[in-house]
């Protein structure tokens, strides 16, 4: 049970570590459909 508790917390930490790289994939990710529909848009 004490392995199970210090994973789950190993992950938590981890993942609190890294939302900030999920935020940026997700803004890249937004901004390249963005791009590609208003390029169909005005070409």
């Amino acid at each position: 049970m004490i392995v199970i508790r210090d994973s789950y917390q190993s992950l938590s930490q981890l993942a609190e570590l890294n939302w900030d790289r999920l935020l940026y994939g997700g803004t890249i990710a937004l901004a390249l459909v963005a791009g590609s529909f208003f390029g169909q848009y005005f070409l």
